[in-house]
């Protein structure tokens, strides 16, 4: 899969998507300080689905109507690097195949694919 990490979900995450064999750009490591409406522009051009803790997305996709190609909203209580990995090979493990194209908020009891 392609993946765009945002800078807030960090390096580490970026890392570990890479070993798995996904494509991955790394806002924190190859353009820090990018811009939140460059960031969903340059995932929804590259084809890449978002991977980030900030909310600020969803209002970008749900009230502005923003184009995406998905987005996966890590919203954790435990927000180390970790936990953020764990999530995500369980997220991966179980909904790869749905989540192109989705609003997917994450919790580390809950999945919801959120509707437009």
């Amino acid at each position: 899969m392609r993946f765009i990490v945002d800078e807030c979900a960090g390096p580490l995450v970026a890392n570990w998507l890479r070993e798995q064999g996904h494509d991955v750009f790394s806002v924190y490591e190859q353009a820090r300080g990018m811009e939140d409406d460059r960031v969903i522009i340059k995932a929804c051009d590259e084809n890449r689905i978002l991977i980030t803790t900030d909310k600020d997305f969803g209002e970008q996709v749900y009230r502005e109507r923003k184009t995406h190609q998905g987005v996966i909203l890590l919203r954790l209580s435990d927000e180390r690097a970790a936990a953020k990995i764990r999530i995500l090979k369980q997220l991966l493990d179980s909904y790869a195949d749905k989540i192109p194209g989705q609003f997917v908020v994450v919790t580390e009891k809950r999945v919801r694919f959120a509707k437009p």
